[in-house]
């Protein structure tokens, strides 16, 4: 197989650019990467000085009908999703329709309290912060697990430490930050994002299947590790027009996945990320959120992890730098966006498939290596 890739990803070089000699130092290193970690595809852009210099896209998007991976092409990004319900949470805060220590309760509409410590109040800010005690045992793509009106069980999606002491990281807490925004802002949770940051920031992308151009979406290939095999998974992209028909504003969200589900290139995530970069203002000019909001989100609530309100800071991932971000990992995806906002230089890489084992989240070796190759090559040298 890797010999195969190999032999594949020159061959998509010599189309590009007449012949293998003519290819940068960049994209040599980084298909070397990609053949170490059998990788179906890659996409990635880079920015510095404030400024979007690199990208470029890098085998396939569906390998089983031949199709070459492109610059628009659209992934699901999985959690790096997060963020984007953050943003909508600090603008409809800045309209003061809420504040981050409002009772979360008053804000989904049915109770949210740990069992285990009825009296403490869970808030807005630890829910974005994944400090709520709240766990994902029960699932999360149906509000119903953790609403003690629907069910017998709900006690299981909590854990046995009070809220706000500890760090977990929680898929539920952001279909319910999704649920929250639906209920302050009157609007579906898809189109309050479109409206209010994709459209401003002249973006394509979104959290509705339906909306989108399906020839743009990227396939992603799950490893299976007893077969070591990299096999597609349709399921990314499931339609959503079924949910929508018996929609409930606010209590429905979960079938948009605001924990995971916008689809988006690597370009377009580099231009959301640069509007983070720069304190909310986006390449438009057009500001998204105040720069006292945006650096909120960057500020991390837990020392040990680093996590704000879905931006995580680390110094783990390029050597002496210290970036702002997030990564996600689903159906076989993995996904990073990283920026440093002093120095104003950013990565985004997206990978559709790749050898690794699923639930491998933080600082992927792929990833990774592709974030330093990138950074070395395009960033650091003068």
């Amino acid at each position: 197989m890797k010999k195969h890739l190999v032999n594949f990803l020159i061959w998509i070089f010599i189309i590009h650019h007449t012949a293998l000699a003519q290819t940068s130092a960049v994209d040599q290193q980084i298909i070397a990467i990609m053949n170490k970690y059998q990788t179906m595809g890659l996409s990635v852009a880079v920015v510095k000085d404030n400024h979007l210099i690199y990208n470029q896209s890098y085998g396939w998007k569906n390998k089983e009908s031949a199709q070459l991976l492109k610059n628009d092409d659209i992934f699901r990004i999985a959690s790096i999703s997060k963020s984007f319900s953050a943003t909508a949470i600090m603008q409809l805060i800045e309209q003061k329709k809420c504040h981050l220590d409002d009772d979360f309760s008053d804000l989904i509409g049915f109770k949210i309290r740990n069992p285990n410590f009825p009296n403490k109040k869970i808030t807005l800010k630890m829910v974005l912060s994944h400090t709520s005690s709240i766990n994902d045992k029960n699932g999360y793509f149906d509000l119903d697990v953790i609403n003690p009106d629907k069910s017998d069980k709900y006690a299981i999606s909590y854990n046995h430490y009070e809220p706000g002491t500890q760090y977990e990281y929680c898929n539920l807490n952001f279909n319910m930050i999704g649920a929250v925004i639906e209920r302050l802002s009157g609007q579906r949770f898809d189109l309050y994002i479109k409206e209010h940051i994709l459209d401003p920031l002249q973006l394509y992308a979104g959290y509705c299947v339906d909306s989108l151009d399906n020839t743009k979406f990227v396939t992603l290939y799950e490893y299976d590790t007893v077969n070591k095999q990299l096999s597609p998974q349709p399921s990314a992209y499931n339609p959503r027009s079924e949910e929508i028909k018996n929609y409930k504003l606010g209590y429905s969200t979960p079938a948009f996945s605001p924990t995971g589900g916008m689809k988006i290139s690597a370009v377009d995530l580099a231009k959301y990320m640069m509007m983070h970069m720069n304190y909310g203002k986006g390449l438009t000019n057009k500001r998204i959120i105040k720069k006292g909001s945006s650096k909120i989100m960057q500020i991390p609530i837990t020392s040990n992890e680093g996590y704000g309100l879905a931006l995580r800071v680390s110094d783990k991932i390029i050597q002496n730098k210290t970036l702002i971000g997030h990564t996600g990992s689903a159906y076989g995806l993995y996904s990073a966006m990283f920026s440093e906002p002093k120095e104003k230089f950013g990565i985004v890489v997206i990978t559709n498939g790749c050898a690794i084992p699923p639930d491998t989240f933080d600082f992927n070796p792929l990833l990774q290596a592709c974030m330093n190759t990138l950074y070395t090559e395009l960033i650091a040298k003068k």
